[in-house]
């Protein structure tokens, strides 16, 4: 168990809550534990300036989270919601591409709005990203990403476009957080975002444009739609779309 020097607390002995109460409590813990964070960065959230903060006895966060690194790991779960719930979703933009860069755009602002919160959700490479929030803010991606195959406008597979896009926007915050202030300049968001509209789209359907593999991903993307073929044919026509858009 991962305690700081002076919290002598063991994971005893209180009674049991119920659980609607148990489920405040530690939502109550969660959010003590992100102001702390956002307000006096990292080395400030110990257990007991968090059950401080919350109200609670210190043993409390040994029974919900295991220890200060399973605290941790429930605020990054928490900012993962709170950026859920700040994308917008227009199941039919007008532009995929601009819709693409508003959501690029979102991502980036929310990173430097909650710096301390965005580093502890993105900045170790081993922390884990398998929660519900994350997983549905990437199903929000990819169905951009869809989007823009469908409409003929990716240049790449849809999973890599995915990881570029998702990569492109960490990266872009990471590394603006790292810099001094005097060197932060808004021009290498700007610079980041369009060479990743550059390498994941085509800027204009690929269709128009000479060579099977832009033609190839605007069907692979509107295949699983059709309703003609049978699942063996579909599957088949499927592989064959692969192998050209993988050619482009």
């Amino acid at each position: 168990m991962n305690t700081e020097s002076g919290d002598d607390v063991t994971a005893a002995s209180a009674p049991e809550a119920p659980a609607g109460g148990r489920e405040r409590t530690r939502q109550r813990l969660v959010e003590a534990a992100a102001e702390l964070l956002a307000r006096e960065g990292r080395d400030a959230v110990t257990t007991r300036a968090v059950a401080a903060a919350a109200g609670v006895q210190a043993p409390a966060i040994y029974r919900f989270f295991g220890d200060r690194d399973g605290l941790l790991e429930a605020v990054a779960e928490y900012g993962h919601a709170a950026f859920l719930a700040a994308k917008r979703v227009d199941p039919a933009p007008g532009d995929p591409v601009e819709d693409l860069r508003a959501g690029w755009d979102l991502a980036v602002e929310f990173g430097l709005t909650n710096p301390a919160l965005y580093a502890l959700m993105y900045g170790d490479p081993a922390r884990r990203t398998g929660s519900a929030a994350f997983r549905a803010g990437m199903r929000i991606l990819e169905g951009r990403v869809h989007r823009l195959a469908a409409s003929g406008l990716l240049r790449v597979g849809e999973r890599l476009a995915a990881t570029l896009i998702h990569a492109t926007a960490r990266g872009a915050v990471l590394t603006w957080l790292s810099l001094p202030a005097d060197r932060r300049d808004p021009g290498l968001l700007t610079a980041m975002r369009e060479s990743m509209v550059t390498a994941v789209t085509n800027e204009k359907p690929a269709v128009r444009e000479p060579g099977p593999a832009g033609a190839a991903r605007a069907l692979r993307a509107a295949l699983p739609e059709q309703t003609t073929l049978s699942p063996a044919e579909q599957q088949l026509l499927g592989e064959w779309l692969d192998r050209l858009a993988a050619d482009g």
